[in-house]
């Protein structure tokens, strides 16, 4: 009997709808964190001068931030993936929960 209550459910043009949104965003997302991750190891690869370069006068170096910026990155895009599903994602699974009771 269960199954065929997950069968109703997968019929659903809303659950559908949430399965594509979800995964296309979900890639997205992937794909911009892994732009930026992959990105910034290139770059201490292939030009490991550029991240040397002094930033005003100090011993700081272009590097720091630009590896603080890595790891900002992931915290910003994790929120906005949280505030999409908060906003969209819940939204879409309370209508496919109810139309399935």
């Amino acid at each position: 009997m269960a199954a065929l209550g997950y069968e109703a459910i997968q019929r659903n043009p809303k659950y559908q709808q949430l399965v594509r949104q979800r995964s296309v965003f979900g890639w997205t997302l992937t794909a911009v964190t892994l732009i930026i991750y992959f990105g910034f190891i290139l770059l201490i690869g292939y030009a490991p001068k550029f991240l040397g370069i002094p930033i005003g006068g100090s011993v700081m170096t272009l590097g720091l931030p630009i590896g603080l910026f890595v790891i900002v990155s992931a915290f910003v895009l994790v929120w906005i993936y949280v505030a999409r599903a908060n906003a969209t994602y819940d939204s879409l699974t309370r209508a496919i929960v109810e139309e399935s009771r």
